[in-house]
């Protein structure tokens, strides 16, 4: 019945697990329609982003890998694929199960992010430090868990909230618990050398823990200090490892070396404003043949920005801004507070994302190297954005189902 609380359902799901035998239909799937307008949206920017995804990248691709001007589509509409699989069968499963998963996700988690920073792929930094973000795996394949991470934090935090949400105005379950699990989260991912990945799940976090009820006064001054520690770190980058100390010094100062640290970010502005107000048409591209460097990856939205020009760009990012809205939608006609939680949490990752990539490649903030959600390149991404997308679909089920 959907005016069970979250609680609950995690007792029934618990009793259930004791007994096999007791097990129904209705344990392991959900009933009622799935949310039209989230899927089509969902559906709307995942083909808009392959289609810039080919247009962006197939120099890139022809020049880097044996002539293949396929090579990201081809792997990135395979993982498209597959993730579109999962999200439909994770739209059907009831997502109170999740509950019970919390765990061994997050341990499983856990452990690979401590594997990344012994093994993994080599991939030099331009101080001769190492970015330790991915895992090798047969067959030339590689995986992010920091991509998991992503969603092991919301749906510990759905977890957390949902049985201690009468206690999130004191300081020890609203204040000092959840910033043990953001530290825990993002200071294992700041040993990988990912400054932009360690600053969005510092944000996921504290927007779980506003939306989950932690007294705002707290709120208030931890706010604060983070303000004043992010003043100090652009007053004195040096502070910071040199690979991220030299990003803020190239934000600062436009003439900091032209030919290395503001190279991606100067040729994004040389394509944005390129682009004009209706673009130099799909394909036209010229800051694609190898001056925007990896225009797969973090900045590919400075790409459609030249090609689709201003009205394709504020097209696409009313798109996501109509995707985030719904969700907050479908999470206010949940009468479950953990689906709620976890709708909040998906599309508040999603909107910072977005968020943080645009403000990157306009050089509004120094560049973080974040990924553009259903447009950047990454199987391991796409795979576990469109589970997510299917969690949200299965709440959309019981949110669509009247309170009785």
């Amino acid at each position: 019945m959907s005016g069970k609380t979250s609680g609950d359902g995690n007792k029934i799901i618990k009793s259930r697990v004791k007994s096999i035998k007791g097990f129904t239909k209705e344990d392991f799937f959900i009933t009622g329609s799935i949310d039209i307008p989230f899927l089509a949206l969902t559906i709307a920017l995942l083909t808009i982003g392959l289609i810039m995804l080919f247009s962006a990248t197939y120099p890139y691709a022809y020049y880097n890998n044996n002539h293949d001007s396929y090579y990201y589509f081809t792997r990135q509409f395979i993982f498209v694929v597959v993730g579109l699989v999962a999200m439909f069968i994770m739209s059907k499963i009831n997502y109170k199960w999740l509950m019970v998963a919390n765990l061994p996700y997050l341990a499983v988690t856990l452990i690979c992010l401590v594997i990344v920073l012994f093994y993994h792929t080599n991939i030099p930094g331009a101080d001769g430090s190492s970015f330790k973000r991915f895992i090798p795996l047969p067959g030339g394949l590689t995986f992010q868990p920091s991509d998991f991470a992503k969603f092991a934090i919301i749906l510990l935090f759905a977890v957390y909230i949902s049985k201690y949400y009468n206690r999130m105005k004191t300081f020890k379950y609203g204040i000092l618990y959840p910033l043990g699990i953001i530290v825990m989260f993002c200071g294992l991912i700041f040993l990988e050398h990912h400054m932009s990945c360690t600053i969005l799940m510092f944000l996921i976090g504290a927007t779980m823990m506003w939306v989950g009820g932690s007294d705002w006064k707290l709120f208030a001054f931890g706010a604060a200090v983070l303000i004043i520690v992010v003043v100090i770190v652009i007053s004195f980058p040096e502070l910071l490892e040199s690979y991220a100390g030299d990003r803020i010094k190239a934000w600062l100062d436009k003439d900091y070396d032209p030919t290395g640290s503001r190279w991606q970010t100067n040729n994004s502005l040389y394509a944005i404003g390129s682009g004009g107000f209706f673009g130099v048409g799909l394909g036209n591209s010229k800051q694609k043949y190898l001056y925007v460097s990896e225009p797969q990856n973090d900045f590919i939205f400075s790409i459609v920005c030249e090609e689709l020009g201003f009205i394709g760009a504020a097209a696409i990012i009313i798109l996501f801004g109509a995707l985030v809205a719904r969700g907050f939608y479908i999470a206010a006609r949940c009468h479950d507070k953990f689906g709620s939680l976890l709708i909040i949490g998906i599309v508040s990752q999603i909107g910072l994302q977005v968020a943080l990539n645009i403000m990157v490649v306009t050089d509004t903030i120094p560049n973080t190297g974040i990924a553009l959600p259903f447009f950047s390149y990454g199987g391991t991404a796409m795979l576990v954005l469109l589970f997510e997308i299917g969690v949200v679909l299965s709440v959309s089920r019981k949110a669509s189902q009247k309170k009785v």
